[in-house]
């Protein structure tokens, strides 16, 4: 399959095959970091990775994936560009684009990662938008076949805000591989009813289901799969803390909740997670509130069940998965 220099912007972008051949790449990829087989055939190419957003796994899983490929790399903080202050995206993207043979961006509208694609002339990849977050979402998959073997007919419940970039992608993966995606939340949560729309044709096409629920007990039942994130995006105002705090805490997972899913189920989270208080904000959120969590005890956290880890490290084998296949299989 060929996907030499396309852009990786969202996964409404890609087929069922497409997705399952770079998962399948992923896995190939995986087991020869593992076993010390190097794949290194991109010396001499370089990319880009211009994060308006920080991030921890997002930015080391590229750069190690880069490495490992034998590309150089260059990282543009949110101070270490002028994209859009003093100098446009079409032409950040025109100059980048002369300069390197890929081009990750982290940061706010989807538009902006579009806009870069349409001007770079290279390969494009969203490593994060308010919209979407389709590598983290390949990282998902590739976690949940390692565990059961396969993608299709899993049952994915996503728990909290299903409003914004991770509800959207899995929805979106779900509908496309064959998945049964549930969102559970209260309505004012669900995802955007074009995009559901949107994720109901794919799903007639592969034999997914989409279910929007508020009912715990119901939408969580026999799940293989729980999932979850933090209640308050990368650059919302701290005000709104209290007011997801009351209106999502019946949606956090707990071991009831875990115990109601299926006998399998397994818990994911992109991270990072407010499971106790061992960060500023969490420590903060329970001063204010007195609580120990938020979207996730902690106990459900460190358990036997949860695969966040398995999950994170996946993030590095599905980017490398990406970059090498849209720059030309090796």
């Amino acid at each position: 399959m060929n996907l030499k220099g396309r852009n990786f912007l969202t996964l409404k972008d890609y087929t069922p095959e497409e997705i399952t051949y770079l998962l399948d790449l992923a896995a190939e990829l995986k087991e020869k970091k593992k076993t010390g087989i190097p794949v290194d055939h991109y010396k001499g190419k370089n990319v880009a990775l211009i994060f308006e957003k920080t991030s921890t796994r997002t930015r080391c899983a590229f750069e190690v994936a880069a490495h490992d490929l034998g590309m150089g790399t260059t990282y543009l903080d949110p101070s270490g560009s002028q994209i859009g202050k003093k100098e446009s995206i079409e032409d950040t993207a025109r100059v980048l684009g002369r300069m390197y043979d890929g081009i990750e961006y982290r940061g706010f509208g989807q538009g902006i990662v579009e806009d870069l694609a349409k001007n770079a002339g290279v390969p494009v990849w969203n490593g994060l938008t308010n919209e979407y977050h389709p590598t983290q979402v390949m990282a998902d998959m590739l976690t949940i076949r390692e565990k059961f073997g396969r993608v299709k007919d899993i049952k994915l419940v996503y728990m909290g805000d299903a409003r914004f970039n991770m509800g959207n992608s899995l929805m979106i993966a779900c509908a496309k591989m064959g998945m049964h995606f549930v969102a559970c939340t209260t309505e004012k949560y669900f995802p955007d009813k074009e995009l559901v729309e949107i994720c109901k044709e794919y799903a007639e096409e592969s034999g997914a289901t989409i279910t929007l629920t508020e009912d715990v007990k119901a939408g969580t039942k026999d799940a293989d799969v729980i999932y979850t994130d933090v209640w308050v995006s990368m650059g919302e105002p701290d005000e709104v803390w209290e007011k997801r705090i009351k209106e999502l805490s019946p949606y956090k997972v707990t071991k009831e909740i875990m115990a109601n899913a299926g006998k399998e189920a397994i818990f994911l989270h992109c991270l990072p997670a407010f499971h106790d208080l061992k960060t500023k904000i969490g420590k903060e959120m329970g001063e204010r509130f007195g609580i120990t969590d938020m979207e996730v005890t902690d106990e459900v956290f460190e358990s036997e069940q949860s695969k966040v880890f398995d999950e994170a490290e996946n993030r590095m084998h599905t980017i490398k998965a990406v970059m090498a296949a849209t720059l030309g299989e090796f």
